[in-house]
């Protein structure tokens, strides 16, 4: 199981994301409004300004502050540890 920070020290299981995307389109509202009245909105900003949706396999939808390119760069670096990781054991 992989973690990627999504800042604050806040830790998401990187097997579970379905999408990361920007908040501004209409579409993308909608589903953090609809989850907000589920019950299955995970606030992470802080209180900052949400620049990135992190939709998971869960219907669970997390707010971030970092932008969705970091949380995607940070995606791809867990998934190179984990192939050399596998190498590794594979050896």
């Amino acid at each position: 199981m992989k973690l990627i920070n999504i800042g604050f020290g806040n830790l998401v299981n990187a097997g579970r994301l379905v999408a990361i995307v920007s908040p501004e389109s209409a579409p993308i509202k909608r589903i953090i409004q609809d989850s907000k009245e589920k019950g299955m909105l995970i606030d992470a900003t802080h209180g900052r300004r949400t620049r990135a949706v992190l939709i998971t396999d869960s219907d669970h939808v997390i707010l971030t502050y970092l932008q969705s390119e970091t949380v995607a760069n940070r995606l791809n670096d867990a998934d190179d540890g984990e192939t050399d990781e596998e190498e590794e054991e594979d050896v």
